[in-house]
C-alpha cells in the first residue's frame, strides 16, 4: 500500500479518558459490516459508479484529446467552477505545480500555466478579463448541472469580453465545457449548444465532490502533466483491499470511519482537522473539509472540518489544540521529508545562533516537526490519527483520495445519513434565486434601488 493509518493516538491506553476503549471501537467495527458488505455489493453492481472509476480509461483518453485541442497555441489555461467541480482540480493542479509552464518547444510553451478560480467575486473577475490576454487564453468551465449561477456569470462574463475584443469566431475553440446529460433545463449546455463549444458528459451518479478521479478533476491533472493512470491505479489499490477484507479490521476506511464517529459520539469530538504537512497538499485539506462536511452535516449529525496545513499552523491553530477545549479530531498526512531541500551551512547556521541547523537540510526540521508534533498531541491527551506516506506523487494522492472518500460514505452510513445528496445547500441556492427575482420585480417600483438598500436608507 501507499500509505499506512495509524489510529493508536486515539485510544484511550495512549491518551487517557480522551479516546476510544478498544473495546468500543472493535464493537462499532462489527456493526459496519453489513455497510461494508452493502459497499462491496454496490461495486459489483455498479451502483456506486465512484468505485469503478480506478478502472475507467476511455474518459481520459477523451479528455486528453480535448485538452489538447484546446490548449494549442494558448499561454494560459483557466479553470471556472466552484465547490466539487474545482477543489478536486485544484488538488491535482497542486500536485502537478499550480502555475509552472511546461518547456518551450520551437518556441511555444508546450504546456500552458493553469489558473482556478473557484470562487465569483466582482472584482477578482472584472480585472482577471481586464488583465489576461484574451486571445492566448484558454477557458474550462465545470458545472455539473449546468445552473451552477457562480459559474454561469464567470462563463458569460467571460463570453461577453472575448466577444467584445472581436474574437467571437474562435470562441468554439477556447472553451471546453464538462456537465452532465440530463433532460433537465441545463444553461451550460444550451449556451455551448449556441456557440459550437465542446462538451464532455459529467457522470450523472458522481456528486462533485467525490468527482476528484473522474474527468472533472483529471482535466486539471492532465493540463499540469500528472499521470493520471498511476492516480487511479493507486484509488484502485484501496477499492481492492475493501473488496478483499474478510472484515471491517482489515480495511482502513472502515478502520476510519468507526473511529471518527465513536469520537464524535462518545468523545464529543466536534471538529475534524486534516493537517498536511506538505505544500503540495494544502489543496487536499480543503477538498477534504467539502468532502467531510456536505457529506455528512444533515439532520443535526457530523462534525465540523478545519483544513490547516504543517508546518504554518503550528504557529497559529496549534495551540488551541493542545491547550484550549477538547472537542478536536486532528489526522496529520506526514511524508519522507528527511533530506530533501537545500542544506543550511553552518557558519550560517552559527550567526544565527542556530546551530541545530548546521548541516542539515530543510526538510529535517519538517520531518521533526511532524514527528514531535503527534507526541505533543498525546501527551496533552488530545487524540490525533497519522496518515504516513512515503513519496507525495501520483499514486500516493490517489490512494489517500480514495480512502477518505470510502471513509467518509461508510460514516455516513453509521449516522445514518446520506452521504451524496445536499438538501440543505439546494435550499440555499432556491432562496438566492428568489433573492434575485425579488430585486428585479423591487426595482420597478423603486427605480432600481433593491428593498435591502431602501431599509438602510
Amino acid at each position: 500500500m501507499t500509505y499506512r493509518q495509524s489510529i493508536e493516538g486515539c485510544l484511550e491506553a495512549a491518551i487517557g479518558p480522551g479516546g476510544l476503549d478498544a473495546a468500543s471501537l472493535m464493537a462499532r467495527l462489527e456493526g459496519l459490516k453489513p455497510h461494508l458488505e452493502a459497499l462491496k455489493a454496490a461495486y459489483h453492481d455498479e451502483t456506486i459508479p465512484l468505485l469503478r472509476v480506478p478502472e475507467w480509461r476511455d474518459d481520459l483518453d477523451e479528455a486528453k484529446a480535448a485538452l489538447e485541442r484546446l490548449c494549442e497555441g494558448a499561454r494560459t489555461l483557466i479553470f471556472f467552477g466552484t465547490g466539487g467541480s474545482s477543489l478536486g482540480g485544484q488538488v491535482l493542479a497542486q500536485l502537478g505545480g499550480w502555475f509552472i509552464p511546461g518547456e518551450q518547444r520551437n518556441g511555444q510553451l508546450e504546456r500552458p500555466r493553469t489558473r482556478l478560480y473557484d470562487n465569483l467575486d466582482a472584482r477578482t473577475l472584472e480585472r482577471m478579463l481586464a488583465s489576461i490576454d484574451l486571445a492566448a487564453s484558454r477557458f474550462v468551465v465545470i458545472s455539473k448541472s449546468g445552473n451552477t449561477a457562480e459559474t454561469l456569470v464567470q462563463f458569460l462574463s467571460t463570453l461577453q469580453a472575448v466577444k467584445a475584443a472581436g474574437l467571437e469566431v474562435q470562441i468554439p475553440a477556447m472553451f471546453l465545457a464538462l456537465s452532465e446529460d440530463t433532460k433537465a433545463a441545463n444553461g451550460l449546455r444550451s449556451v455551448c449548444a449556441h456557440y459550437g463549444i465542446p462538451l464532455l458528459e459529467h457522470h450523472a451518479q458522481i456528486p462533485g465532490r467525490f468527482s476528484a478521479l473522474t474527468n472533472v478533476g483529471g482535466l486539471a491533472g492532465l493540463a499540469r502533466g500528472l499521470d493520471m493512470t498511476a492516480l487511479r491505479g493507486g484509488a484502485k489499490t484501496v477499492v481492492d483491499e475493501m473488496l478483499g477484507a474478510e472484515a471491517p479490521q482489515d480495511c482502513k476506511p472502515a478502520y476510519g470511519a468507526a473511529m471518527m464517529v465513536g469520537m464524535m459520539e462518545e468523545r464529543g469530538c466536534r471538529t475534524s482537522v486534516m493537517i498536511p504537512y506538505a505544500d503540495r497538499l494544502k489543496s487536499f485539506a480543503h477538498w477534504y473539509a467539502q468532502l467531510w462536511a456536505e457529506s455528512l452535516g444533515k439532520g443535526g449529525k457530523g462534525s465540523t472540518p478545519v483544513a490547516a496545513l504543517g508546518p504554518v499552523d503550528q504557529h497559529s491553530q496549534l495551540q488551541l489544540y493542545l491547550d484550549g477545549p477538547p472537542g478536536q479530531m486532528i489526522t496529520i498526512v506526514r511524508h519522507n521529508s528527511r533530506g530533501e531541500g537545500p542544506v543550511i551551512a553552518p557558519e550560517f547556521a552559527q550567526l544565527a545562533g542556530a546551530d541545530y541547523l548546521a548541516g542539515r537540510n530543510a526538510g529535517d526540521l519538517v520531518d521533526a516537526q511532524q514527528n514531535a508534533i503527534p507526541q505533543a498531541l498525546i501527551e496533552a491527551g488530545r487524540p490525533v490519527r497519522l496518515i504516513d506516506c512515503g513519496d507525495i506523487e501520483e499514486e500516493t494522492l490517489g490512494s489517500i483520495m480514495m480512502h477518505f472518500m470510502i471513509e467518509t460514505i461508510l460514516a455516513a452510513k453509521m449516522l445514518g445519513v446520506n452521504p451524496f445528496d445536499q438538501p440543505a445547500v439546494e435550499d440555499g441556492k432556491r432562496l438566492t434565486m428568489m433573492q434575485l427575482a425579488g430585486d428585479a420585480a423591487e426595482g420597478e417600483k423603486t427605480g432600481g434601488h433593491s428593498p435591502v438598500a431602501a431599509v438602510d436608507r
